[in-house]
């Protein structure tokens, strides 16, 4: 995951109350350059979204966030998920992610929780949420410590600061819902979502080239 992280360093988090919406914002967003895609598991359509995602859209590497429990992983898991988000960090998550054999990523905002995963054998670990827990202060802090820990800032990322996230060398990549607006999905302008793709692209390489 690592390496696919390096390559593609914004994560599009996506919310998806319409399952048909599904494979045409998956279309857009891999047409802008961004094939990793956080689905999250807020609504009753997230499971039928990532199903459809990895299995019409070639090249979307899609995974699910807001994995709250064990049964979660497995759920998403079976529908096709390739990688597991958490907003917090949760043994049972982390179990259930490794027997399934898939990446996992939970949620840190402190010190306590940092240390916690990284005797987990985490070594790449979200950061949540990133504006309201200290921004790049806090990231930079934890990194003086956790020195092989890279992390994944979201919540309060956005094409404004982007490139200030992307300049921390701890920072592997950054995720964002600013990618997918609500209302740019519900009314279909998925162009709108192909060109907010290819903006972060844009920012991305002119730092990691």
């Amino acid at each position: 995951m690592k390496e696919q992280l390096e390559k593609y360093p914004v994560i599009p988090v996506v919310v998806i109350d319409d399952a048909s919406k599904a494979v045409p914002v998956a279309e857009a967003l891999v047409k802008g350059g961004l094939p990793i895609i956080e689905v999250t598991m807020r609504t009753v359509a997230a499971a039928d979204a990532i199903a459809a995602m990895s299995r019409e859209v070639p090249g979307a590497i899609v995974g699910a966030g807001t994995v709250l429990s064990a049964e979660h992983a497995h759920t998403i898991t079976a529908a096709g998920a390739k990688f597991i988000v958490s907003p917090g960090l949760h043994d049972d998550v982390v179990a259930a992610a490794s027997e399934l054999s898939v990446p996992v990523m939970p949620g840190v905002a402190t010190a306590t929780e940092a240390q916690h995963a990284w005797n987990l054998g985490l070594r790449i670990l979200k950061f949540f949420p990133a504006g309201q827990a200290g921004g790049i202060s806090m990231i930079k802090a934890l990194s003086a410590v956790f020195r092989d820990v890279m992390f994944m800032p979201t919540g309060g990322v956005s094409a404004g600061n982007l490139r200030e996230y992307l300049e921390v060398p701890s920072v592997l990549a950054c995720g964002g819902s600013w990618l997918t607006p609500a209302d740019a999905i519900a009314s279909g302008d998925f162009d709108r979502i192909t060109e907010l793709a290819a903006e972060a692209v844009s920012i991305a390489k002119e730092i990691r080239g």
